[in-house]
């Protein structure tokens, strides 16, 4: 079966931190799919926070997501701290991905990466927008 790969970004620019939650758990006893989803949610709106910014007004637009593709390395259990990285790559016309690293904090080992890729969106005429001049720059975007 051909696996998905992920390459990541040199340099991460923001980090923050999220503990497993008991609701996080599935019948594995271990950090579930739809939790880490949840979890990478979390970290972009702590991000996007970071710099003054929100899903709704980004920059001006809001964001949308488009797709998403999520890459395991190892288990994560109830309790633990994992700290997530993220960056913004792959810059186009109408959006970019947002990418993450999702590390254990006590022993480092990789737990995941991830992708979102998001397009700028007008809510009011229900379309896709194009990329907010002051996005780039504000949010660092690796080629």
């Amino acid at each position: 079966m051909a696996r998905v790969r992920l390459d990541l970004p040199a340099q991460f620019p923001f980090r923050t931190e999220l503990q497993v939650r008991v609701v996080d758990i599935n019948y594995g006893n271990h950090l579930g799919n739809h939790a880490l989803l949840g979890m990478v949610h979390e970290a972009r709106v702590r991000y996007l926070a970071a710099h003054g910014q929100s899903e709704l007004d980004c920059c001006g637009a809001a964001l949308i997501m488009a797709d998403a593709v999520v890459v395991y390395r190892s288990e994560a259990f109830l309790g633990e701290t994992l700290v997530f990285e993220v960056a913004t790559t792959d810059l186009g016309r109408h959006g970019c991905d947002f990418v993450y690293r999702v590390s254990a904090r006590d022993d480092g080992r990789e737990v995941a990466r991830a992708k979102t890729g998001i397009v700028f969106f007008d809510y009011a005429a229900r379309r896709v927008r194009p990329v907010p001049d002051a996005f780039p720059a504000l949010f660092a975007v690796c080629a």
